[in-house]
């Protein structure tokens, strides 16, 4: 387990001498229960409320021990306003951190700040010089080397020199002002109560590009069962596509008790291959491969091989078991058991899953099944696995997955885990605090422009955006949403283009997606001879695929900044409810995304868009090019309102890149 560093240790208690309240320390998660999320290149700005009684000048240092530090260094907190104190620094190494917050009254600046008005005043100066030598003195003897002989001779100077005006410009001078700042008095200092943390990961945990692809029908040849060998082939044209993360359903072996025949069948026939999902059989379990996609050696080479393409393998990781999984022999403990001898199958009625078995986590023998399913994670994670897609985190224990979690990055600290948790908003949210470094959204639902605004609003602008971080999916095996069933081409752009540039990460299940399969079961969100339950032969070149167009919009996010954070992003006026208008810019507004999107996958929308010149840095005489890079035209506009016409037939979105215009030497005008 991680071992907590040693507390911020306290100064001697003095307790009514301390008259400094630090309240309110952020970011905070469930009062510092969880740790807030970030990733390398990001920063936290750290603000606390510090007031005290009376008018007297406070300091306040934000505490900040890093990952491996053995000391603690100190960052000086600025003031705002209404007593609200910050501080900002950057996290550029994987790791926790702690920090709080140290607060003291300042005694010098409080003396510093009458005193220049006692001058002003043209008040008596003497005794108040004194005062001043008489803290310098003390600094002193705080300090060492060449910083405690100035402040000895400022000292003497304040105490001796017969030229008051001499005495006043040393008692005033900003370098003794910087010297004090450095060896304040801090006796009687107040600490907060709280100590946070953050963790920090991999910048893949925030930016990522996921393809899902069922290894079973990878093979060229229709009439042969894919393997690991046949993922091989097809890593160019994912890495042409501009994904980094491939994700395989799970890979084990798969039962043959109750197992699902074509379309969800209850009934198997010969030859059916049965849902990857109902892991387990005499053949092995979820250290197992199964033996049609081939073997270990097979995976090694397939993370070779993607790794050398720039993209990640990332697994499934489904605890749950096929009536024939090893497990239900050697630990029959670990389920649950009915009246009538038989073993508990997985059910969400009216939905039955007779083909899977849920472990029962609250078995006798949990600590042994904890265990046990660490022991699956650092199995694959040792055979170079780092990504896992974690099938229903929330029908199992939070503790579990905090245990776990934590568990595996101590050995593998750059472990990334995507929660697939469709359901209720704080049991996802509880997900992320506990450990999943990102999740699936309610995203797939949302259709209207005030839908997507309201939803994406709340992620960006509550707490949930210190711990959530979203990936947004389109589509997968279980879901073919309605608008996907009926929008033809045009919807799935759409979609795509929302999923990539509202969110840093977003995945799309394929080949089912570029080829906009829309064939649904009647009156479901599901699709009509699903992959889940056997092999599908892809002609993934067929005529109006969207290969092409996905390796522009993932080109676009590669070569973009502002795309690659969620934080960024701030939604704009558009007088059409057709048309979605919204931007995202790098810190130092040198990359300037504005995007707007027709949500009419079947008519022409257009409409005026009002583009936020001020926040963009952008004067409202001075003209800017904005270049659409998906069709790669260029436009030149000027001032807030500017017209767009966008038919989805066509390409349902723009996505233009702002380019500021700059002045020459030669007094000729460029666009940067």
């Amino acid at each position: 387990m991680h071992k907590e560093p040693d507390p911020v240790q306290r100064p001697p208690s003095d307790v009514g001498r301390r008259r400094v309240v630090i309240e309110n320390l952020q970011p905070c998660v469930d009062g510092g229960r969880y740790a807030v999320k970030r990733v390398v290149g990001e920063s936290i700005r750290a603000q606390a409320d510090i007031l005290s009684d009376g008018h007297d000048a406070l300091s306040a240092r934000l505490l900040l021990l890093r990952p491996n530090a053995g000391t603690w260094e100190e960052i000086p907190m600025v003031h705002r306003q209404n007593d609200l104190w910050e501080a900002t620094f950057s996290v550029q190494d994987p790791g926790l951190y702690h920090y709080t917050v140290a607060a003291w009254i300042d005694s010098f600046k409080t003396w510093r700040h009458d005193f220049a008005k006692r001058a002003e005043a043209k008040q008596d100066l003497a005794v108040h010089l004194l005062v001043c030598a008489e803290m310098v003195e003390k600094a002193a003897q705080r300090a060492k080397g060449t910083d405690r002989k100035l402040l000895e001779s400022i000292a003497d100077v304040l105490r001796t020199d017969p030229s008051l005006d001499e005495r006043v410009t040393a008692a005033l001078d900003e370098e003794l002002l910087f010297l004090m700042n450095r060896f304040p008095d801090r006796r009687f200092e107040t600490r907060s109560d709280r100590e946070l943390r953050a963790v920090v990961e991999r910048r893949k945990a925030l930016f990522s590009t996921w393809y899902e692809r069922f290894p079973r029908s990878c093979s060229s040849d229709a009439s042969k069962h894919g393997t690991l060998q046949d993922c091989r082939a097809l890593l160019p044209e994912i890495a042409r596509m501009g994904f980094d993360v491939l994700y395989l359903p799970p890979i084990h072996p798969i039962g043959t008790t109750k197992r699902k025949g074509k379309n969800n069948s209850p009934v198997a026939a010969p030859g059916d291959v049965g849902s990857p999902w109902a892991i387990g059989s005499s053949e092995g379990g979820h250290t197992s491969i199964h033996p049609e996609l081939g073997t270990f050696d097979d995976l090694a080479a397939l993370v070779s091989d993607a790794t050398s393409h720039g993209i990640e393998i990332a697994l499934d990781l489904a605890f749950q078991c096929s009536p024939d999984h090893p497990y239900v022999k050697e630990h029959p403990e670990w389920f649950t058991w009915l009246p009538d001898g038989t073993v508990q199958h997985a059910e969400n009625p009216p939905k039955k899953y007779e083909d899977v078995l849920p472990l029962n986590f609250a078995s006798d023998s949990w600590r042994e099944l904890w265990e046990e399913l660490k022991s699956v994670v650092l199995f694959w994670a040792d055979r170079g696995i780092r990504i896992f897609r974690v099938d229903n985190p929330h029908t199992k224990p939070f503790p579990f997955w905090e245990w776990l979690i934590g568990e595996a990055k101590e050995k593998y600290p750059d472990l990334i885990f995507l929660s697939e948790a469709f359901t209720r908003p704080k049991i996802m949210y509880r997900l992320a605090k506990v450990g999943f470094a990102q999740s699936y959204t309610y995203f797939t639902w949302r259709n209207t422009k005030a839908e997507f605004t309201e939803y994406i609003t709340h992620l960006l602008t509550t707490e949930v955006r210190e711990f959530f971080r979203p990936n947004f999916w389109p589509n997968t095996p279980d879901i073919l949403p309605e608008h996907l069933q009926y929008g033809g081409r045009p919807v799935f752009m759409i979609r795509a283009i929302l999923a990539a540039t509202l969110s840093a990460s977003y995945g799309i299940y394929g080949p089912a997606f570029e080829l906009c399969v829309g064939e649904a079961v009647p009156n479901k969100e599901e699709y009509l001879h699903s992959e889940k339950y056997e092999i599908k032969h892809w002609n993934w070149d067929s005529h109006g695929n969207l290969k092409d167009f996905l390796s522009r919009v993932n080109a676009i996010r590669r070569n973009n900044t502002a795309l690659q954070t969620t934080w960024n992003l701030h939604f704009h006026h558009v007088d059409n409810d057709y048309l979605l208008f919204y931007s995202k810019a790098s810190d130092d507004l040198s990359n300037i995304v504005l995007i707007v999107v027709n949500l009419d996958p079947h008519h022409t929308q257009s409409g005026w868009v009002t583009v936020p010149l001020q926040e963009l840095g952008i004067s409202p005489d001075e003209p800017y090019l904005v270049h659409e890079l998906l069709g790669d035209d260029k436009f030149i506009w000027q001032g807030e309102r500017n017209y767009v016409s966008i038919d989805p037939q066509r390409t349902p979105a723009h996505i233009l890149r702002v380019r500021k215009r700059m002045k020459r030497e030669t007094d000729f005008d460029y666009f940067l």
